[in-house]
């Protein structure tokens, strides 16, 4: 089985070579719970299983493909607090993509844990330096498969085996259909599946008739696409208009996998699959993952992808406090953090969720985690929300640990050191770090004062100045004087380093157009949000055309769950704070919005939500918008995993659900009919429609649900997209799991068609 399913092509690596004799080393949650466990790299160079003892059966630990990076144990919260216990050069941190948890590890010596962390990162890089193609050729998660269905780890697979494989598989399939499938592979005739026997049998297993059927409707001769006729295609089905000749050349030398094929302009069957289930064919437009925009208008133009108390990793009442909220949402694309600081004890300033019992971490150690990975995933400005509750003495600590620890990148004066007259755009801000907080002065005085210094002469060398006489206190006046500093409400140093970004209090859109200046920003409940846009939601509009506002969740969600944040992008809010700990429906639609621009953490607003004189109101908009029929024909599903792996009798009945989110009136959701007792290639062939009045501001979620009534959790996989990145015609959406990280091989394959105008729902 290993030689002929070779999952990666794995370099001669004495370290892969240990790693794949496996390791015992010890798996770390919390201070109590540390167990070991025997870590092993599977053959395949793909996977790492994991099991109590060596020889004991294993199951998977975790896929190469799903982790991100591989730390060093002194970077672990967790690791660090047991240095007295495990010496930190013996652990290392393996961190995932999405929001799945850390894996701590502590090995039996520091020699093995750099075996492990050089063995992951070169996989790792590996992994990353692949194309899509190459992602999707790697069999490694087959020979998962092949190690889950051979029960008595012979390399052979027998009919009965394969009989439960496809329990685990999620298929319910005819016992005499499944017996032809199997003696076909068995070439061997030997009454078992070996190696390319069982790839044989995968293939006709995962035979996808309704893409054979679209390939031979243009196809004239039903084996192959010709240059025209794969032109023909593009144009008719996919929408790509007069770039389908060019397009269609493109594609064919990407995606056939013969050099025959290549060099006659011809399209096989497998290479039309291939492109079906590449990012070209996929639902999200390619050409929206780049940076895309223009990012040289003002901040106020733009969403801003934004946490809310981004310290916790819990709840909101006892929930642990850690820098690693801050690490995963920067490395998520968030762009502004919040940062709720306290008196600590020696005379070091903590963040915390005040008045709970949520854990407590150092000011200054959140401050050099985000100096450290601000700009690992976006050069654009991050920004930093101060909730200060510190005394006079701690935020002068505060101050100096922005300055020294930030340096260059800390943003403390405007750009040219001018007045400016709206607010810069995220492009001339790139690399530097805003604080927003509460700033005692006016920007204009901040300027004047600066001015004022640099026009004072200096004193001559050989002049001193003359001592300025005091009034002599009491011991008690100086005490007093004492106290009535440390209760000063904000002192000057922490003050001027907020520049752009003054928090003001909201008392009406009246009140701020005559009183409040374009770098004052004023913050919102989502209580106090909604009621503004129901009442009066064409100013919120105006409004946010000039200054920016910031929304932030309900103090009753105290479980850190979240609101609907298209609530309130419509209405043109840019910062719109999410509980990123908290996976859900909520924060799919938060990512869906900013998986465009290449995930830099601003999207540019529609234009008439920038327009200072916009009529538009987001609970009753005029009729000035291009309004559009949506159909979308759901057609097959492959591979869906199954809601609860541990269960081998279970299999998914698996339905599709489609759900609009947009204005009110654009706001809907239909499904499919389930399918009985097939996760592995359900057919549904369904057609759903849809009237969208302002497209602009409408994302999708294709949702897939097990229609099992027991199962109280019947979620299988989703996918979240804005209308403006969706492509037609014939595409694969590949699902996410509730961690937003990659369901691979699981996928459903669609068609959609946009229409101009409203139809009536016949179409």
């Amino acid at each position: 089985m290993v030689s002929l399913l070779q999952g990666l092509r794995l370099p001669a690596d004495q370290d892969l070579l240990l790693m794949q004799e496996g390791m015992l080393m010890r798996k770390v949650r919390s201070k109590s719970w540390k167990k070991l466990r025997y870590f092993r790299l599977q053959d395949d160079g793909m996977t790492v299983w994991h099991s109590r003892q060596a020889g004991w059966s294993p199951k998977p630990s975790f896929s190469i493909s799903d982790v991100e990076t591989v730390r060093e144990g002194h970077e672990s919260e967790l690791l660090r607090s047991l240095a007295e216990e495990f010496p930190l050069e013996q652990g290392f941190t393996v961190v995932f993509h999405g929001r799945r948890s850390n894996l701590d590890l502590v090995a039996s010596s520091a020699e093995e844990a750099q075996i492990w962390m050089r063995g992951l990162q070169l996989l790792v890089a590996i992994v990353t330096s692949m194309d899509q193609q190459e992602r999707l050729d790697q069999p490694g998660w087959l020979n998962d498969w092949f190690q889950r269905g051979d029960k008595n780890q012979d390399g052979q697979m027998s009919f009965q085996e394969v009989q439960r494989l496809l329990h685990l598989m999620n298929v319910e399939m005819n016992q005499e259909y499944a017996f032809q499938l199997f003696q076909a592979a068995d070439k061997s005739q030997s009454g078992t599946l070996e190696g390319e026997e069982f790839v044989e049998f995968y293939k006709a297993l995962t035979k996808r008739t309704e893409v054979q059927e679209l390939f031979e409707n243009f196809s004239a001769d039903g084996q192959k696409l010709t240059l025209l006729e794969f032109v023909d295609f593009l144009q008719e089905e996919q929408k790509e208009g007069d770039r389908a000749s060019d397009l269609a050349l493109k594609l064919i030398d990407r995606y056939e996998p013969s050099d025959s094929g290549k060099h006659r302009h011809v399209l096989s069957m497998d290479g039309f699959l291939n492109y079906l289930c590449s990012k070209d064919g996929n639902i999200f437009n390619p050409a929206c993952c780049p940076i895309y925009q223009d990012m040289t208008q003002p901040l106020t133009h733009y969403y801003i992808n934004s946490s809310h108390n981004t310290y916790l990793v819990g709840d909101q009442l006892c929930g642990q406090s850690s820098v690693e909220g801050y690490i995963r949402a920067l490395k998520r694309g968030c762009r502004c953090v919040e940062v709720d600081v306290w008196d600590g004890p020696s005379g070091e300033p903590i963040v915390y969720h005040g008045h709970t019992l949520t854990s407590r971490i150092l000011f200054k150690d959140v401050v050099a985690t985000v100096a450290q990975y601000a700009f690992q995933t976006s050069d654009y400005p991050v920004i930093l929300s101060l909730e200060n509750h510190c005394s006079w003495e701690q935020q002068q600590i505060m101050a100096r640990h922005l300055t020294e620890i930030l340096g260059d990148q800390l943003l403390s004066t405007t750009l040219d050191g001018l007045l400016p007259t709206q607010l810069p755009s995220p492009e001339e801000l790139q690399r530097k770090i805003l604080v927003k907080g509460k700033k005692s002065r006016t920007l204009e005085e901040d300027l004047e004062e600066e001015e004022e210094e640099e026009e004072e002469e200096e004193p001559e060398p050989d002049s001193e100045p003359e001592p300025e006489s005091e009034p002599q206190l009491s011991p008690r006046s100086m005490d007093k004087k004492r106290q009535k500093k440390s209760k000063a409400t904000l002192c000057p140093s922490l003050s001027a380093l907020v520049v752009y970004l003054k928090n003001v209090p909201f008392r009406s859109f009246t009140h701020s157009r005559e009183h409040y200046r374009f770098y004052e920003i004023s913050s919102f409940s989502e209580t106090k949000a909604k009621s503004l846009i129901k009442d009066t939601g064409n100013e919120f509009v105006q409004h946010n055309t000039w200054q920016l506002s910031r929304v932030y969740p309900s103090g009753l969600r105290t479980d850190s769950s979240n609101y609907n944040p298209q609530d309130f992008w419509i209405a043109g809010c840019q910062m719109v704070a999410m509980n990123m700990q908290t996976a859900g429906l909520e924060m799919d639609i938060c990512d869906g919005l900013f998986r465009q621009n290449g995930g830099c953490g601003y999207v540019l607003k529609p234009d008439f939500l920038r327009d200072a004189q916009s009529s538009f109101h987001p609970e009753r908009p005029i009729s000035l918008f291009k309004a559009q029929t949506l159909l979308i024909q759901v057609i097959s599903g492959q591979q869906l995993p199954k809601v609860d792996n541990n269960k081998e009798g279970a299999i998914v009945d698996p339905l599709v659900k489609v759900e609009i989110f947009g204005i009110r009136p654009d706001t809907a959701r239909q499904e499919t009919s389930y399918v009985e007792n097939n996760g592995f290639n359900p057919y549904w062939g369904q057609t759903l429609c849809f009237q969208v009045l302002v497209p602009e501001l409408t994302l999708l979620r294709f949702v897939v649900k097990d229609y099992d009534w027991k199962s109280r959790n019947d979620f299988v996989g989703q996918y979240t997209l804005p209308w403006t990145c969706m492509q037609q015609g014939y595409r694969h959406i590949h699902l996410l799991s509730k961690d937003g990280t990659s369901l691979h091989p699981a996928s459903i394959f669609v068609h959609i068609c946009i229409r101009e105008g409203l139809e009536g729902a016949e179409a």
